[in-house]
């Protein structure tokens, strides 16, 4: 990946309404990257991407493009384009006319913009959809027309923004192939904002975990998922077991009552700390050959695997298994030292990866309809 600075939030805040959303932020973001804004609703990453367009200006702080400080520059002249979860299609015009809109404010002569019309309309495999009407189009042939209109431009930075959203899995999952590829093909720096861990995980070469107006991290895919710094990124970023823990010492942890194990070190002697295990690093064995012991409470088919929940000494663990096992058997649970991550206690410890509330959340959202049908 070209490791050359495009884009630098240097202490960015932004308040709406005397409500916190961006807390001196600190982002960089490189040409040619593709870059995810990841995390719940209300976290502060679509107020950060507005701010990368010009359609917000930040409370505090500097955003730099190529070095230069780009605060009071408009949105329309700044070197980005932007693609929308509701696609802002133009109904009146059919798709060519949508691709050409940009070229056509440009002046760009006849000849060109239908070369140029051309050559997206096979990047985003709609060859022969030139003069049908946006509005006879699905959803994802829509939102290729949107991304079409927005790459002829030849931007420097894409932002997109819950782009697929609207779509059901089987499209978003092509879709997201299909984004990856164009990013690659076009080298132009795509920053993309959503809340789906899986979407993130799939696409990115850099995605930014953020929480509470604050990112929580920033790495690639693989050390976001295998290395979280803390419980919010660990609960965040796919299932886990969350549970307090000491570090005796370095490569021994101790948690459920037992001393295990592991490959990390650097902590203080009996720091308290908390241990991650993700459910499909725990293996199933019998009782008798267990590190742990547990009752398993809850069977789920997944398709693929068994998700089940196991009651250990009053915290519920979830695991991933191929092997069916019953509800109320009672099991032995077996980690390997490089399934167990140990993270610093956090401002989240305590909040996250146990799933005692499963089962109790689904009762508790079913009552009300109950209720409403016997009225």
């Amino acid at each position: 990946m070209n490791q050359n600075i495009l884009i630098q939030l240097k202490n960015i805040s932004k308040s709406f309404d005397g409500e916190v959303i961006l807390d001196k932020i600190n982002l960089d973001i490189h040409d040619k990257e593709f870059i995810t804004l990841l995390g719940p609703s209300g976290c502060g990453k679509t107020t950060t991407l507005r701010i990368i367009g010009g359609f917000e200006t930040p409370d505090e702080g500097e955003v730099l493009f190529d070095g230069k400080l780009t605060n009071d520059i408009p949105a329309y002249q700044r070197p980005v384009n932007t693609v929308f979860q509701k696609y802002a299609l133009f109904p009146h015009l059919n798709v060519f006319e949508n691709i050409a809109f940009g070229l056509r404010l440009k002046h760009v002569p006849e000849k060109d913009i239908v070369s140029q019309v051309k050559d997206m309309l096979a990047m985003v495999n709609l060859k022969g959809f030139e003069h049908r009407k946006v509005t006879t189009l699905s959803g994802g042939q829509q939102q290729r027309v949107a991304i079409a209109r927005a790459l002829i431009n030849h931007p420097k930075v894409l932002l997109l923004d819950e782009p697929l959203g609207a779509l059901d899995l089987k499209l978003r999952k092509d879709m997201q192939v299909e984004l990856k590829n164009m990013q690659k093909r076009t080298g132009i720096t795509f920053i993309y904002v959503t809340h789906d861990q899986e979407e993130a995980l799939s696409m990115s070469d850099t995605v930014v975990v953020m929480s509470d107006g604050c990112i929580q991290q920033i790495g690639t895919p693989t050390d976001i998922y295998n290395e979280p710094v803390n419980a919010f990124v660990a609960d965040f970023i796919g299932e886990s077991n969350i549970l307090a823990g000491t570090m005796l010492e370095d490569y021994r942890a101790r948690f459920s009552g037992q001393t295990f194990q592991c490959l990390d070190a650097g902590f203080d002697k009996n720091e308290p700390v908390d241990i991650v295990v993700r459910p499909e690093d725990v293996d199933v064995v019998a009782p008798e050959k267990g590190m742990l012991k547990g009752t398993v409470t809850s069977v789920t088919f997944k398709g693929d695997y068994y998700e089940i929940i196991v009651d250990v000494c009053g915290f519920k663990w979830m695991i991933e298994t191929s092997d069916y096992v019953a509800p109320d058997a009672v099991i032995g649970l077996h980690i390997e030292p490089d399934a167990i991550h140990i993270m610093k206690k956090s401002v989240y410890s305590g909040r996250f990866g146990d799933y005692s509330s499963f089962s109790d959340e689904l009762e508790r959202l079913s009552e009300p309809e109950m209720e409403e049908e016997e009225a």
